[in-house]
């Protein structure tokens, strides 16, 4: 019986891969099939690595291959050209295949003891396979052997990379028949908002080649930066490449906002861009170049002027982020430069796409231009809309007569394209499904998934990010073909692409804070089946995925393991509060005085009730024999108990529609901020008064509540607020009326203001927050209505 259910076991791996937890097959993206064996293959001194030479794209993959071997490991292997001698040791074989079943980028790893053979029909294919080999080998066979390319950011320094060391090398037998999902698998970055060297972009390659990526989308031109040398056009560079400094925060974090007042400048030579592409092609990556038209133009207006509709012929590179009104007006000039510029980037990329933006392109410029408006009369054209379609659709009839594809952002679909050229889907679903429905190829980056910019967990545990909360959970979850395409139309959908935009990622260590793991999630979407994917077996396999970034000197985020807690107000008006990570932990860790927790603070093992104002610092830990220490980032959270706390309370004017009351203000949680949102707050369009039942007559003599100040979002402090209290919720007296400093502006947050008075006795609380009714003048929007937000109430 036991022998038959062995033999079940072994059918099931063999049908549907690797279903079982191992952590010999830790690879990401994990392949299509696996199928364990017994035994393991040793590299070592009686190694060689067999491989047509006449084959020499072949030879480069075995000779690399060979180098970080014997590098990482202190070996010696060679690479020999393929002959029917019987060669002692053990042998890894190349072997070009001629099976018309296995696609361009497939390939096949048979791994005994004694042989390990590659089979694939082209390069790439031996390339992925040979990606699949480094990630059943120890980690440390991808050491860089040397220091980290990443810079500080803060906590988040990158490691370095994994010290060498000689030995045998492991590689655990088995089976695997591999081949991608999608035919397009992409990253992006954007260089313009911060710009980073060459070196760095080299090391985002190698990370990409680990995961089989194999688009590299250069995001080089945008309103804050000119970052590629033009021949033709050397202000491009010399006047756009540069801006004199650059906001400081986020977007609204301050107002009016600041600035640093430092140059900030950076630009690839025509040279470096070439290095980069032949970098990239040797890793089977393409990469495509962007040239950001009509909108996001204001670098290279601030070059060349007369590019713009401005009568005024004045432009600046612009120092903070945001869209903004000045675009390239339509003249005959105007696209004589850019198609010079294009002819010039094509000839720096060979690659078949060439991506001119077409997003987010305002027409107020439009609207005033004279020329604009005889050119819509001229075209027939019902309206400035239709001159964008108008402007992407002369720009794609010239790509297109160079024998190259254009791609863009959803906006560019608008209007009409050449069917050649594909779209990038990424306000969402829509303009994916409907370019596939027009039979336009289309790659899928919709923000809910693929922005890489957002955050990944709780804020108050997170760097600065753009604003949006998008978890790894979230982006593994992700499938590219929408459910709404039938089979012909999802052809169409040529695959995803994560996007990562760096308004906020100063330096190269942030940016890998960023992407990875993600970008480790995004590559099992793409390459994977739908019907292999586990979220569970992802994160397991993560774990060791970890010490594969340390070994090549990345950076990285452990929010998955960030510790998240939520509370409940027990009958007694304390609170229960609970932690928990988003995957299993060996232990979670506390302190409740404020102090950093250790392997010796207490362990969570049920909900903490709280009966008194108390800081929680919580954070996972590993809690092994050999490893003691924190695994994600430190949950830090306050919460606060009054006699109000778990109190019913009335709202005596409604809460702005959109931002619904749910208890927020006497359940004990504070309230915060990240990026654009604001959480566990609530808003009013007008006065704030509420009425809150403390459940029985009792002494008190302070209320303090809190009020947030975020006046770039017309948030202001109240003109003064008013404190009644009351022992049968009829009849109030009034016990104090405090003014507030209303104008004030400077950074945002959440001001706790406290209201004391003479000792009462009092059952009912009443608070009346006065409205400033505008913004203040000095602040970014003076004259706007104002609006509060409340925070939580506390009565002592």
């Amino acid at each position: 019986m036991r022998c038959m259910y062995l033999l079940f076991l072994l059918l099931l791996s063999t049908c549907s891969g690797f279903t079982q937890p191992d952590n010999q097959y830790t690879i990401i993206p994990r392949p299509a099939q696996l199928q364990p064996r017994p035994g393991q293959f040793t590299v070592g001194p009686t190694t060689t690595i067999m491989v047509p030479f006449a084959q020499t794209a072949l030879k480069t993959i075995a000779d690399n291959f060979a180098r970080q071997l014997n590098q990482s490991g202190g070996l010696s292997v060679p690479v020999r050209n393929v002959n029917k001698m019987a060669l002692p040791g053990n042998l890894i074989q190349f072997v070009p295949s001629t099976d018309k079943a296995l696609g361009d980028e497939a390939y096949r790893l048979d791994i005994t003891d004694k042989v390990i053979t590659i089979e694939a029909r082209q390069p790439k294919g031996f390339f992925y396979a040979v990606q699949t080999l480094y990630q059943l080998l120890p980690p440390s066979v991808l050491g860089r052997g040397g220091q980290s390319m990443g810079q500080s950011a803060g906590t988040m320094q990158a490691p370095a990379p994994t010290p060498n060391a000689p030995g045998s090398l492991l590689i655990p037998a088995c089976r695997i028949e591999d081949q991608p999902r999608y035919v397009y698998r992409g990253m992006h970055l954007d260089v313009c908002r911060h710009f980073f060297p060459v070196s760095f972009i080299k090391k985002y390659l190698d990370l990409m080649a680990l995961h089989k990526f194999n688009t590299f989308h250069w995001h080089l031109t945008d309103d804050q930066g000119w970052r590629i040398e033009i021949k033709k056009y050397p202000k491009l560079t010399q006047v756009g490449a540069q801006r004199r400094e650059t906001i400081v925060g986020h977007y609204d974090e301050y107002d009016p906002q600041v600035f640093d007042g430092k140059p900030y400048g950076g630009y690839y030579t025509q040279d470096e861009v070439r290095e980069v592409v032949q970098y990239a092609a040797a890793r089977h990556i393409n990469v495509i170049p962007e040239i950001e038209m009509p909108g996001h133009s204001l670098a290279a207006l601030a070059a060349y002027p007369e590019l713009g509709c401005s009568t005024l012929g004045s432009y600046q590179v612009a120092t903070k982020w945001g869209v903004f009104e000045d675009v390239f007006c339509p003249y005959e000039k105007t696209f004589s430069v850019l198609q010079d510029v294009l002819t010039e980037v094509m000839a720096l990329f060979p690659g078949p796409y060439i991506h001119i933006g077409g997003d987010e392109c305002p027409k107020s410029t439009w609207r005033k231009s004279p020329y604009a408006q005889q050119l819509i009369k001229r075209e027939k054209l019902k309206n400035e809309n239709q001159l964008q379609s108008w402007f992407i659709t002369r720009i794609d009839k010239f790509v297109t007569s160079k024998g190259r594809k254009v791609i863009g952002w959803d906006e560019i679909l608008e209007g009409g394209l050449s069917p050649n050229a594909a779209v990038m889907s990424w306000r969402g679903t829509k303009g994916g499904i409907e370019a596939a429905r027009q039979r336009h190829d289309v790659v899928m980056t919709p923000g809910t998934f693929c922005y890489f910019d957002h955050y990944q967990a709780d804020p108050g545990q997170e760097p600065t990010a753009f604003g949006g909360l998008v978890p790894l959970s979230l982006v593994y979850s992700y499938n590219p073909t929408p459910a709404e395409l039938n089979a012909e139309q999802a052809k169409h959908i040529l695959g995803a692409q994560g996007n990562v935009w760096t308004e906020y990622m100063q330096d190269s260590a942030y940016v890998e804070y960023m992407v990875w793991p993600r970008a480790a999630a995004l590559a099992e979407v793409v390459w994977t089946p739908l019907a292999q994917k586990d979220y569970s077996d992802f994160t397991r396999r993560l774990a060791t995925h970890f010490k594969r970034l340390e070994a090549m000197g990345a950076n990285y985020a452990r929010s998955l393991y960030n510790v998240t807690a939520t509370t409940t107000v027990t009958p007694g008006g304390q609170l229960s509060l609970s932690l928990s990570t988003g995957v299993s932990v060996p232990a979670i860790r506390y302190t409740t005085d404020g102090s950093v927790p250790s392997g010796e603070s207490p362990r969570y093992t049920a909900p903490i009730t709280l009966a008194k104002t108390t800081t929680i610092r919580a954070v996972a830990f590993t809690d092994s024999a050999t490893l003691n220490g924190p695994m994600g980032r430190n949950l830090q959270k306050e919460y606060l108990l009054s006699k109000a706390t778990g109190k019913s309370y009335t709202l005596l004017a409604p809460a702005t529609k959109g931002r619904p009351d749910r208890n927020n203000l006497t359940d004990g949680v504070l309230g915060s901020m990240g990026g654009y949102e604001l959480m566990d707050v609530v808003s009013f369009a007008g006065n704030f008064s509420a009425v809150v039942d403390l459940g029985q007559s009792q002494p008190i003599q302070s209320v303090s509540v809190g009020f947030v100040k975020y006046t770039a979002r017309n948030l202001c402090l109240p003109a003064q607020v008013a404190i009644a209290v009351s022992d049968d919720g009829q009849t109030f007296r009034p016990v104090g009326t405090f003014r507030s400093n209303a104008a004030e502006g400077g950074k945002r947050g959440i001001v706790r203001l406290p209201f004391d008075f003479a000792p009462t006795t009092a059952r009912y609380v009443r608070i009346t927050a006065q409205n400033i009714g505008r913004v203040p003048a000095g602040l970014r929007n003076p004259g706007k209505p104002a609006q509060l937000a409340v925070d939580e109430i506390e009565v002592k």
